[in-house]
């Protein structure tokens, strides 16, 4: 005597063999450079400046060319500006009144998170970036 679950094994077994089965069909399997080109990559671009003008002009230009092509995008972040301050005597030899200059420097800092393919984001970065705006981009496909 056969068991139930031996007879129903040989029977999809025979099924599989003989194509009975119709109704699966097999999917298509992208090559693999189909499978590169469409990867979504999680891209964050840092811009930094001295000038917020500037800065903001860039930020709006990125954005709005990423919500052009329909990407999920977030930010722009405002990170806290850095001050960088000397403060040094006026007087070169050091008599006279103690008299002092501050001088400061603020770099502003923002950041922009993008979820899309690498191609893509070389179309959006290809923007006229303004004199003085440093952009840094990253990939990270966690």
């Amino acid at each position: 005597k056969r068991s139930l679950l031996t007879l129903l094994q040989s029977e999809v077994y025979r099924n599989s063999t003989t194509g009975t089965m119709s109704s699966y069909t097999k999917k298509e399997i992208p090559a693999e450079g189909d499978i590169a080109a469409e990867k979504v990559h999680r891209i964050r671009i840092t811009l930094t400046s001295r000038n917020v003008k500037n800065l903001e002009k860039v930020c709006a230009d990125l954005k709005r060319g990423a919500l052009d092509k329909k990407l999920n995008v977030s930010g722009p972040v405002r990170l806290p500006t850095k001050k960088l301050v000397i403060t040094t005597r006026k007087a070169p030899s050091g008599e006279g009144t103690n008299t002092w200059d501050r001088f400061e420097m603020r770099i502003h800092k923002r950041l922009i998170d993008l979820h899309a393919p690498s191609e893509v984001v070389k179309q959006i970065t290809s923007i006229s970036i303004e004199p003085g705006v440093e952009v840094d981009v990253t990939i990270n496909d966690r």
